[in-house]
């Protein structure tokens, strides 16, 4: 059902691979929500994934950046102004990668390039888009950034590698500019701590099964959908929301709130 809460409103969203991908669903969301949208990922992910379906499906185009290189994101904004015919008023950031994760590294025997590329991948890209909008003027006053984290930034979840240093930074990130976007143009920066999902990404961390398992019990309703999370990017985007910035908000069906619940103990 559409309310019509992104009506005239036009945005970016960065890393739709496949129907799988949280990003995905907060594009089709967001069409259906009256918003007009490019598309964006890495040159690579375009070739291993089906984002030009979407692309045609929400009538956006469809441009390559590498969201670590400085130059294709000012590309990639100013080819996005020129097909909005102005400035913009949303960004998802749903960008995670982790060569240590891919190779199956163990924590305490961490290849140290792959964990740059970790944190240039999934939380320096942040930053970097948000500093390619700020110097370019990019983002309409009352504008709304969203990028996806998860609960390790907080807690220690040892399967989750590096990811979880860099998902910490992420947050940071979102906080520090948040202030200074918040300041200039009332631009908000929220991160938004989603329970596991089964995305490509997600599926491929090890011990993924168990602890989405676990999740699922600890968690008074359960752990959040894909749709569930994309339907709460929406509201962010969204003038429903215009006071809240700067925040780590947990989308995890109250697993944040939880110390031990009774159906791990009956097992």
């Amino acid at each position: 059902m559409s309310h019509k809460l992104l009506q005239n409103k036009k945005g970016i969203i960065f890393g739709a691979l496949d129907a799988n991908s949280i990003a995905w669903k907060v594009a089709e969301r967001a069409y259906q929500e009256g918003a007009q949208l490019v598309l964006s990922n890495a040159p690579v992910a375009l070739r291993m994934g089906s984002i030009h379906q979407l692309g045609e499906a929400c009538q956006a185009p469809v441009i390559a950046a590498d969201a670590t290189n400085a130059d294709d994101l000012k590309n990639l904004v100013e080819k996005s102004m020129e097909h909005f015919g102005g400035t913009f008023d949303f960004v998802l950031h749903s960008i995670g990668m982790s060569p240590n994760v891919r190779k199956k590294r163990d924590y305490t025997d961490l290849n140290y390039t792959f964990y740059s590329q970790t944190i240039d991948v999934s939380a320096l890209s942040l930053h970097k888009i948000l500093q390619t909008c700020y110097h370019l003027d990019a983002l309409n006053e009352w504008g709304s950034v969203v990028a996806l984290s998860y609960i390790a930034a907080q807690r220690t979840f040892p399967g989750y590698n590096d990811m979880a240093d860099a998902k910490a930074t992420l947050e940071s990130i979102a906080r520090s500019f948040g202030y200074h976007y918040g300041v200039k143009k009332k631009v908000r920066i929220n991160t938004i701590s989603q329970s596991p999902t089964a995305t490509t990404a997600g599926t491929g961390i090890k011990g993924f099964d168990d602890f989405f398992g676990y999740a699922e019990k600890m968690s008074p309703l359960g752990n959040a959908s894909s749709e569930a999370c994309a339907d709460y990017c929406i509201s962010l985007f969204s003038d429903l929301s215009r006071m809240v910035t700067m925040q780590n908000l947990y989308h995890d069906g109250g697993f944040s709130a939880m110390g031990l619940s009774p159906l791990l103990l009956d097992n």
